[in-house]
Order: C-alpha cells, then sequence, then structure tokens
C-alpha cells in the first residue's frame, strides 16, 4: 500500500472487479472504512467483513458481479478517482457535479465526514471531491 490510501482502495477494487475476483483484501483505516460503508449502502459491493492478522486489521470486500446473457461476466462498478496528492479538487454544494444524471454517486470529504453528493446538498455543504462511482 502507498501513501494515497483512496487511490490503493479504487485500484484494488477495480483491478479485482476486472479479473472476476469474488473478494478483496484492503487495509482497514477509518477512510477506508467510510468510503466501504457508502459502497455498501449505495449496492456496489456485496458484503464487508472485519479480518485480522497479528496487529493489522483488514476489511475483506465480497464484489457483486452480474452475468450477462450470453454467459459472460460484465463489470458492475466503474470508479474514478478526482482529488489526488498534488491536485486537490474542492467544490461547493451547488456545484458539485451529477454523475449520468444522478445515477452515479460522488464521494466527498466534509468538515462533518465522507459522505455521498446527495448528503453534501442536503446539508448544505461542500468538500473535497474524491471520486466518481458509476
Amino acid at each position: 500500500m502507498g501513501r494515497d490510501t483512496i487511490a490503493d482502495i479504487i485500484n484494488s477494487i477495480r483491478n479485482a472487479d476486472m479479473d472476476r475476483k469474488g473478494t478483496v483484501r484492503i487495509a482497514s483505516t477509518s477512510i477506508t472504512e467510510s468510503i466501504i460503508k457508502i459502497l455498501l449502502r449505495e449496492g456496489f459491493i456485496e458484503n464487508v467483513r472485519k479480518h485480522q492478522e497479528g496487529k493489522k486489521n483488514f476489511l475483506v470486500l465480497t464484489l457483486r458481479h452480474r452475468k450477462n446473457r450470453k454467459g459472460s461476466y460484465r463489470t458492475n462498478l466503474n470508479l474514478k478517482q478526482i482529488s489526488r496528492p498534488g491536485l486537490r479538487i474542492y467544490s461547493n454544494y451547488q456545484k458539485i457535479p451529477r454523475i449520468l444524471g444522478g445515477m452515479g454517486v460522488v464521494i466527498l470529504s466534509t468538515s462533518r465526514g465522507i459522505m455521498t453528493d446527495r448528503g453534501a446538498r442536503l446539508k448544505r455543504i461542500g468538500g473535497e471531491i474524491l471520486c466518481y462511482i458509476w
């Protein structure tokens, strides 16, 4: 794992999804737990459980795959990192982008914690745009 934990989460999930793996193991931090809770609540992943090896805690994610009509698997999850350590992207609540006309989810880091774009608009707070999910 590198220094950018959000990029590590996104890349681990994206790689496992493209490789059609059922589970992904991610290091557990407070940021990763809140992002994974959002993914679980929005229905992008199927299940989450905590796992401990020695003194390190991990989250084991069960990914959701959809079977296509022809029998091949189609990826269900598209993730894109927006803000990164070299370039932070901030937005107020009025200018938070809508992904696929509101079908996708924007994850923001606000002064009240990590939340989705809908929650930030309802509470009328902006913040740093972490990633897009559709």
